[in-house]
């Protein structure tokens, strides 16, 4: 029997549309779902490995219960019952104890997010925290301070836009399937790209104009961009006096920010940016200046990010074809949401989070998804209270969080640690328990509410049965809810049970996602009102460049630029990145993907490696005041000079992981864990590094 199952990719939290084609209950191809404008039937390197992760005899097959030390491998396999009993009882028992806000849950948002956090409330906890924040927190709070929103309820228009302007935004590596192909249809009919960054990557390659930016240096930059946009009258003036506040103090600020000062501090020739302002003024409203997907750079990452956000304003590319436009909702057109958990009469969380997100020693980040860089300290300064469990759920602290063993050092300290995982991630390896779940294609899960230009949603549909004996997510934290008693607030016994209830009142049933995989609540595109109806939510009703959220916390919207120093004698700044074969930690050691990248190298460049004795494909010692580890050598032109750069994602210890096992370096190990003390993002470009050849480091 063949049939075509509609479903949505989770081999990354982009979610693209699919077409699961199932021979005999056996997963045959997977290619993007044809019926969605973008997707073209076309997925990414990531997507298309979807069965060899699927088919992989290396992932999670039972649940495990530790016997060893913690990290030492020593497991026993368990029934599903004995598992749950003993997280449940240790959950009890530490509730119990110290209270629900002694337990914390970390994940990587997904379409079952408001399920973990319906179970952190219901035990009267504040402490969940998601991925977003470690990847965009800064972003997060920068749109906030602008527009009154978060990232997430703000789209890009690409398909129709003149001109993008990327920084470090590596779009063709670091890829969303629709983004590409909507902006491969925009540069095909004739739209410019200019790239800045201080390494030259695949997108790099693609642009019209790519400036190799010294690292750090991008607000400098910026602010020279919004000096000249300006001081020559280039910005949409009748856009900027109806929709911007704070435009004379903004004026005001940038004067001293020149591009002769900027060429001193970013390495970038002033004439060039003065062009560029020129350039992108010619093409406006259709320009989008990318305000970035992982914003987690430096210390000063929300002013960067507000710069961006800034110069599309000034742009007028608001609202507007081949711009920035805001999300639009079923509120929008008169229809009705899928209902998530968290709309229930839930238990009042009192306590406040363990990491002060939202309290007056750190005002801005947004609460909802936390600062889990925080909670290391949080959980060893037993500040402002003990943490004693954790739950990790798809998501890996140790390769995560900046400072691995600081991190361990926190662990170290809890009394119960459970992971929920498809694979043998190390942060499952350290557990108590691992409860292992089911693969996107071998489960249903709750539907995906995409609001958009057009509000529509998506379903993912169980495609084949389990191959092992694993579970949905949904269904272990359910199951645990009921031991631990608060059952009351998960009322589905089946995944189908809880679609059924979150689609209630929307007028779609689940048979109605059969023949496309997603439905549709409208057939327009929706703009908002440029004259009369942006609809922004801040104090003012406008973009506020002079930030109410800022200043009310004590912060300054326009604060002085610091001048980036250069690294001390023999240092790097160490730069991370991604590319397209891996998703953040995730899929090192799924078959196809580890054998077109088995392991990460170090970018240096040729002069400073020649200085170091180093040549390429030479293993060598990177030590920092966190950590050290050993990696094979890139050494290249296409890096800038105080840099070096190293893909994140490896340097895995599981050791049933046996391809990702030991190969190359993890990132985090070196990093340290400091971070944007007002927007929130950690700061993983600020950390520098040593480089020595191994036989200099052996013979020592």
């Amino acid at each position: 029997m063949e049939e075509n199952v509609y479903s949505l990719c989770f081999m990354c939290s982009v979610r693209c549309p699919i077409t699961v084609k199932v021979k005999d209950g056996h997963v045959d191809f997977i290619e993007g779902n044809r019926h969605v404008a973008g997707m073209d039937g076309s997925l990414c390197p990531r997507g298309s490995a979807g069965t060899s992760m699927l088919y992989d005899d290396q992932r999670l097959q039972t649940p495990l219960i530790r016997v060893g030390d913690r990290g030492s491998g020593n497991w026993r396999k368990a029934s599903w019952e004995e598992a749950l009993n003993y997280v449940s009882s240790k959950l009890r028992e530490t509730i119990d104890t110290h209270g629900g806000r002694s337990i914390a849950l970390t994940e990587r948002t997904q379409l079952s997010t408001h399920v973990s956090k319906t179970f952190l409330k219901a035990i009267g906890s504040p402490n969940h925290f998601t991925h977003d924040a470690l990847c965009k927190g800064s972003i997060n709070t920068a749109c906030r301070s602008l527009f009154g929103c978060a990232d997430g309820q703000i789209g890009l228009n690409l398909g129709n836009t003149k001109h993008i302007v990327l920084y470090g935004r590596n779009i063709f590596e670091s890829l969303a399937v629709k983004d590409v192909n909507n902006m491969m249809k925009a540069l095909e009919n004739g739209a410019e790209m200019t790239y800045i960054d201080p390494r030259v990557n695949v997108t790099a390659t693609k642009a019209h104009r790519y400036w190799m930016i010294r690292p750090g240096t991008d607000l400098a930059l910026n602010y020279a961009l919004i000096h000249t946009i300006l001081k020559e009258n280039l910005y949409d003036a009748e856009f900027a006096a109806k929709w911007i506040h704070g435009l004379d103090e903004l004026r005001e600020f940038v004067q001293p920010y020149t591009p002769a000062w900027a060429q001193k501090e970013t390495g970038i020739d002033a004439d060039r940016i003065k062009e560029l302002s020129r350039k992108v003024s010619r093409d406006k409203p259709s320009v989008i200046f990318h305000y970035g997907y992982r914003g987690a750079s430096h210390t000063n990452e929300i002013h960067m990010r507000r710069s961006i956000l800034m110069l599309n304003a000034l742009m007028g590319s608001i609202e507007v074809k081949g711009g920035l436009f805001f999300k639009k909702g079923p509120n929008d057109v008169d229809g009705k949401p899928a209902r998530k958990l968290t709309e229930q009469d839930l238990p009042k969380v009192e306590d406040i989070r363990c990491d002060k997100a939202g309290t007056p020693d750190f005002p801005l980040p947004d609460a909802n998804h936390g600062v889990a860089q925080i909670l290391p300290h949080a959980i060893l300064n037993k500040d402002p209270y003990p943490v004693k469990g954790l739950i990790a759920y798809r998501m890996d602290p140790l390769m995560s969080i900046a400072d691995t063993n600081l991190t361990r050092k926190a662990l170290d300290k809890l009394d119960l640690l459970v992971t929920i995982d498809i694979n043998y991630s190390d942060i499952a390896w350290y557990s108590d328990v691992i409860l292992p779940e089911s693969t996107y294609l071998e489960r249903t899960d709750c539907v995906q509410q995409a609001n958009g230009l057009k509000p529509q949603i998506f379903f993912r549909k169980k495609a084949v049965e389990p191959r092992y004996d694993t579970m949905e997510g949904s269904m272990i934290l359910k199951k645990i809810a009921d031991q631990i008693g608060i059952g009351n607030y998960f009322p589905y016994n089946s995944m189908d049970e809880l679609v059924d209830w979150q689609l209630e009142g929307t007028g779609f049933t689940r048979e109605d996602f059969e023949k496309k995989g997603f439905v549709a609540y409208c057939k327009d595109q929706i703009f908002r009102d440029r004259d009369n109806g942006l609809n922004l939510k801040t104090p003012s009703g406008k973009i506020e460049f002079k930030s109410s959220l800022l200043e009310d916390a004590g912060f300054e919207s326009f604060p002085e630029y610091e001048p980036i120093p250069l690294p001390e004698e023999g240092k790097f700044r160490l730069v991370v990145g991604r590319s397209a074969i891996h998703t953040h930690v995730s899929t090192q050691n799924v078959p196809y993907l580890n054998e077109i990248t088995s392991e990460n190298v170090l970018w240096i460049n040729t002069k400073k490696a020649q200085a170091l004795g180093i040549e390429n494909n030479d293993t060598v010692e990177v030590s920092s005041s966190c950590g050290s580890g050993t990696i094979k050598a890139y050494v290249t032109d296409f890096i800038h000079p105080e840099a070096v750069f190293m893909l994140h994602g490896f340097g895995h210890t599981a050791s049933r992981a046996e391809r990702s096992c030991q190969k190359g370096l993890s990132d985090a190990l070196l990093q340290k864990n400091i971070y944007d003390k007002t927007g929130g993002s950690p700061a993983y470009h600020d950390t520098f590094v040593s480089i020595k050849p191994v036989m200099e480091a052996s013979n020592e």
